[in-house]
């Protein structure tokens, strides 16, 4: 390997070192607790130094989210590929959603501003159309129309989100229910939209 390769190695070893930390340093204090000197700290660097990687913090976020959605999607996509059946795989897609929020906590706080505010640079992500298109494309599917009107689309779009994000955040400021019940509310919520979709 040679030294420009090398060098280039270090760098990206050297980003990922940074990201890991700030992901660290939120998991034991939150994302109020993360700045640019604790992350130097926690990897023994100096603060400009995360300066020559990342320009500010929001830069740190902005990458700290897309890999939440990146990850979100490659969930979603997975859950989607389990089933044939279109109400089948729409269901399995929203409990992916469900399962991805309580796995990775600290990522979908900051993904979808849940106790926090989230990332404003969210909209010029293409991990975030990819992620919309799938559940778009599902929902289309679904309906009985040959070619439905892309608002009501969105519209049926952003039912299923208010709800399953509703309850999503509720149970993560700690004010939902245990998760028997919270599994009988998401099940519920989903049949129910799905139905009144196909009908």
């Amino acid at each position: 390997m040679g030294s420009k390769e090398r060098i280039q190695r270090l760098k990206e070893e050297t980003r990922v070192n940074i990201l890991d930390a700030a992901l660290q340093i939120v998991k034991e204090e939150g994302w109020q607790a993360l700045s640019m000197r604790k992350i130097a700290d926690k990897i023994e660097y100096t603060a400009p130094i995360i300066y020559e990687y990342f320009l500010n913090k929001e830069a740190i976020l902005f990458e700290l989210s897309r890999q939440g959605y990146v990850e979100l999607g490659k969930a979603i996509k997975a859950a989607k590929n389990k089933f044939t059946k279109t109400d089948e795989q729409l269901e399995a897609m929203w409990i992916a959603y469900w399962n991805f929020a309580f796995k990775h906590k600290e990522f979908y706080q900051l993904m979808f501003g849940v106790d926090m505010m989230c990332c404003e640079q969210k909209k010029s992500m293409p991990e975030v159309d990819y992620l919309d298109k799938l559940f778009f494309e599902t929902i289309k599917d679904l309906m009985s129309a040959e070619q439905p009107e892309e608002g009501v689309v969105c519209r049926k779009y952003y039912t299923f989100w208010s709800i399953i994000h509703g309850l999503i955040s509720i149970n993560m400021v700690n004010k939902g229910r245990d998760e028997e019940m919270n599994q009988h509310i998401l099940k519920d919520a989903l049949k129910g939209i799905i139905k009144y979709i196909n009908e």
